[in-house]
This record gives structure tokens, sequence and C-alpha cells, in this order.
């Protein structure tokens, strides 16, 4: 496989060289040279403070962090107003993921859409050492009432470590209750008992379609991507209080059930297709009108990306190099490149047995 893989890659640095070659002009106009190629883009992590956080991932993304506060999020891949990624090495380094985008959508994202000018997706690491409150995300319909630039949230997460006797993962509501049963929980605080709940295995997947109540239990720790959307209505918070401000933090309520899917019902791990080739196993989990999402797991080396598409490589195990145009680029546990559509496809090298969250976008 690795064999083809150099074949193809080869005819990848012909089309790739070609775009920084002189441009011969049309009679009568100045000469002009193309921009220079595309490569794949490292980012630098983003780490967010979150009251039910825990102490994992700088050691998960082997970065160091100097203060001891609770730490519950890792962006890795964001276009979000406020919280740019930046790409972390190469000729771009320093430049934000909007910057790179806005010069020429076409080049990262091909013929995928990316709604109002910015990058479709948002990917994180979440650790979760108390429960995260019960909410829900509108969809693109009901966000974009709020005003422009607003987007709804289908999500989907991968469980990465869970302790057996603690963890429990929240989706959907159980079987038959509605608005108004809710609402009488809350009032006898028994919220949770209305939702559907379990205990997830290490590997699963949780697909959460825009309005699927749900809340990710205490010692998880999730990759999670989403649309690119940051609206969130609580409807619990397991009636604790924010030992910052003393105080619980704000619910919304009228528009979380505003926006809640009650038909759905229990919301259950995805039963991935398995294709085993060439001692690679490729698991297909998502598959929706905002991202696809695969795992893939190898100890020799391997293909990901597309040709003329954008995707998203994310190391959850093991170490390795990924191979573009003749270049190597370092990947470990918790690396995200994003391989845009103008690069298209490369090579992971493995040095360890590795496995790869790939995620793209619908074309």
């Amino acid at each position: 496989m690795y064999g083809e893989g150099n074949a193809e890659l080869t005819a990848v640095h012909r089309d790739q060289d070609d775009v920084g070659r002189f441009v011969q002009p049309a009679v009568g106009r100045k000469p002009r040279m193309a921009r220079p190629p595309l490569y794949p883009l490292r980012f630098e992590p983003i780490f967010t403070t979150n009251l039910w956080g825990g102490r994992r991932l700088p050691a998960f993304l082997n970065r160091a962090i100097t203060h001891t506060d609770p730490i519950g999020e890792a962006w890795i891949l964001s276009d979000v107003d406020g919280s740019p990624s930046r790409v972390a090495d190469g000729p771009l380094a320093g430049s934000t993921l909007r910057e790179v985008f806005s010069a020429d959508p076409c080049r990262i994202v091909g013929g995928a859409k990316a709604p109002q000018g910015r990058f479709p997706l948002l990917l994180k690491f979440l650790d979760a050492r108390q429960e995260l409150s019960v909410q829900v995300h509108p969809n693109d319909a009901q966000a974009a009432l709020l005003g422009p630039g607003k987007f709804g949230k289908t999500e989907a997460w991968v469980v990465l470590e869970r302790d057996v006797a603690t963890s429990r993962l929240f989706a959907g509501f159980a079987e038959g209750v509605c608005a108004n049963d809710f609402r009488a929980a809350l009032a006898t605080k028994t919220a949770p008992r209305t939702l559907h709940s379990f205990t997830p295995n290490t590997g699963d997947c949780v697909f959460l379609e825009a309005g699927t109540v749900h809340a990710i239990g205490s010692n998880l720790l999730l990759f999670e991507v989403q649309q690119t959307s940051d609206i969130t209505y609580r409807l619990y918070d397991w009636d604790r209080v924010d030992a910052k401000t003393g105080q619980p933090r704000q619910l919304h309520i009228n528009e979380a059930l505003a926006c809640a899917n009650f038909g759905r019902g229990p919301c259950y791990p995805v039963g991935p297709s398995v294709v085993v080739s060439n001692g690679v196993r490729r698991e297909g989990l998502v598959t929706c009108a905002h991202f696809t999402l695969e795992r893939l797991t190898s100890a020799v080396p391997f293909r990901v990306g597309a040709k003329n598409q954008c995707r998203a490589v994310v190391c959850v195990k093991g170490h390795g190099e990924l191979e573009s145009a003749g270049a190597r680029y370092p990947i470990r546990t918790g690396d995200v490149y994003l391989l845009p559509a103008e690069v298209g496809t490369a090579i992971v090298v493995p040095a360890t047995e590795v496995t790869l969250l790939e995620c793209g976008l619908p074309v």
C-alpha cells in the first residue's frame, strides 16, 4: 500500500510544484508569480479553564501550563470569533486560521461550503473531572434568528478515556419524556432521571444532531468535532455553585426547551462501518450534512486525506511522521494537521501503532 501511495504522492508533488512556477502572461500583461503552495498546517492548542475541568490535557497535548486552574477544553482547530487557532510552524507560522482561510477559501476547503466566510468546523479535546451542564444547541435555522454569523451546532464525541465506575454520558431524553415532564423534574431536582444515560466504552462515538439534549459525565476524556458555533443553552447544572463567583451559573430554560427535540428520544453510540485492508483498520463513524468522521489505526504507512478535499487529521494515540510533497512533519498524540484541498492527500508513517481521527467536509 505504501508503494502505491508513493506513486500517487509523486503525482501530487507535480501538481504542487506547478503551483509555484512562473506564470506566462498574456500578450500585453505583466508577468505574475503564483502564490507558493500550501502545506499540512499544524495549529497550537487553545486551553480554556472550566470549573468542571481537570488537568490531563496539557500532558496529553505535550504542552506545559504554568497555572493550576482546572482545564476543561483544548481547542485544536478553531475559527470562532475571539478564539482563532494559529499555525504552529512553517512559512505561515503565527497566522490565524481565519487569515489563511480568508486569503482564498477555495484553496482550503475546495468545493465544500464555508458559510459566511469562516472555516465551518471546530475541533477540541475535553477533560471532564466533573459533569458538564445538561445542555442543548439550536439548529442552523434557529440560530439564524439570533442574527448574522450565528450557526447551529451538530457535534460528535469520541471517548478516549473513561472510568468504568463513575463515567456516564447523557444523550437524549428518556423515551416518552416531554417538555412538561422536564419542567416538573427541574422543580423537584430530579432532572437527570428524565435523560437517557449509559456507561461509555473507550472508543465509543456518539453523534448528536442539533436539538439533542446532552451532558458529559465525570472522569471522561473526549474528542469533539462540531460546527463552528458557540451557542449553548443550559437546562440543568447539577445544582452546583461556581467557587469563584459564589453563584450558580445561568440557565436558559425557555430557549433550551424551544430548541430541544423531544421526538428524538435516547441517543446511542454509533455502530461503525469497519474495513481492514493492508494492515490499516478504517472505521466510518459519522457522515452528516456538516462533517464526516473516520478513525484509522495502523502500524504501517497509510494514506490520509482526499484529492481536492479538505481534511483535518487528529492523532489520539502513538506517533510518527506525516509525509507530503517530499517533506515530513512530526505527528504525535494531541496534534492536529489541516490538509487543505490544495494539498489533498498525505502519507502517515507510524513509528508506533497510531490511531488518527480524520474529519472531512461534505462536498
